[in-house]
């Protein structure tokens, strides 16, 4: 049986195609393990479902849990891809675009104050401004900073969006290409087009299987199974299919995103806590309901999870605690950030109510399989 349902549109020209969504009653009658729990003294509350995906370079599945072919968005988990245009065209040359620059193109920055300098350092060397930006207007991550523009009685601008670096890299493809600048964010926009090109190849995915939706920064944003989502981020790792531009597009990416994990995404922030730590070896991008993406750098693995309920955080607890058990770090090492996988949970008086915790039963498999899996890529 299918079902269908209508959808609203404001900007028809995304949805063109697919005026309506279709879903399988069968797709969803099968529910995903508990990923994360949620307990509240000693009785379980909540949790989580989702899906992991953990793939190694031949695109041979290592563990996973879960339905990998579930198709969903990577959201800004995608900023690591959608960059790559601006890289192959010989922009980043002309222009002088610094590596820092580029890892906040890749970035869901905070919107602190380092991260607006840099923003408009790349809208300067493309004689260019912050009003250019279409990404909408955001109010900065951190308390701090959304205090001193509530006190000073200024608005948040769209340069303040966690987006913004990626749309400064957008408006720097057309600047370069002598594309419109104004409509750059539409899907017939060039710049778009060749993201989704590039974009299903990195996956190794049909474009014609893609859906086209708006993301939250109103850039398109394109539908992927969990599963090609992991081969895109172990691509990331291992791009030697690929012609020698994009090997050292990628190998860009890689090395902007390691060296400067800060304008990734800030202060407080799990991708940047976590690249600090582990960077040689790995790095990681969040993207908007429950997405985490990492490559593993020297195992030329990628992974993928996806949080079925979308909240924001229990990707983190699993991220953690996979990062935990590949064996490739201390317990020293990620000791500053075992409190992603294990949560105390405090009420408003700051008295302890009970714990998120991640479902250890569903992960029991991921260490041996790890590592048998970067033997075999080290042999």
């Amino acid at each position: 049986m299918l079902i269908l349902c209508s959808l609203t549109l404001k900007r028809k020209s995304f949805f063109s195609h697919s005026k309506r969504l279709i879903l399988r009653e069968d797709k969803y009658s099968m529910s995903n393990p508990i990923l994360v729990e949620r307990y509240r003294d000693k009785v379980l509350e909540s949790f989580h479902r989702g899906v992991i995906c953990l793939v190694d370079r031949d695109n041979h599945i290592v563990f996973s849990m879960g339905d990998v072919e579930q198709v969903c968005y990577p959201r800004s988990a995608l900023k690591l891809i959608q960059i790559l245009p601006l890289l192959e065209s010989g922009a980043v040359e002309k222009y002088g675009f610094t590596i820092e620059e580029i890892a906040i193109m890749c970035g869901s920055h905070n919107g602190e104050t380092e991260h607006l300098r840099v923003v408009n350092s790349i809208l300067a060397k493309i004689g260019m401004n912050k009003s250019a930006l279409k990404c909408g207007a955001q109010y900065p991550t951190l308390n701090e900073d959304r205090n001193k523009l509530i006190k000073a009685d200024r608005s948040p601008e769209h340069i303040h969006n966690n987006c913004s670096g990626k749309h400064a890299g957008f408006l720097a493809l057309c600047k370069f290409l002598g594309l419109d600048t104004a409509s750059y964010m539409e899907p017939s926009h060039p710049i778009q087009k060749m993201i989704k090109t590039i974009a299903a190849e990195v996956h190794e995915y049909p474009e014609e299987k893609m859906v086209t939706a708006m993301d939250g920064c109103s850039a398109p944003i394109f539908s992927f199974p969990v599963y090609n989502q992991a081969i895109a981020y172990k691509n990331l790792t291992d791009p030697h299919k690929f012609s020698e531009k994009r090997q050292k597009a990628i190998n860009t990416v890689v090395e902007a995103v390691t060296s400067y994990p800060f304008m990734v995404a800030g202060t407080d922030r799990y991708c940047t806590e976590l690249m600090d730590i582990c960077g040689k070896r790995m790095f990681g991008k969040t993207g908007a309901d429950g997405i985490y993406s990492i490559g593993f750098i020297q195992e030329k693995m990628g992974c993928c999870i996806k949080i079925d309920d979308g909240l924001m955080g229990p990707q983190y607890a699993v991220a953690q605690s996979l990062m935990e058990k590949t064996g490739i770090f201390t317990e020293e090492q990620l000791k500053s950030l075992h409190h992603y996988a294990d949560e105390t949970l405090k009420n408003w008086n700051k008295f302890e109510t009970g714990k998120a915790v991640v479902n250890e039963e569903v992960l029991k498999d991921f260490h041996s399989n790890f590592t048998i899996a970067a033997h075999a890529e080290h042999a």
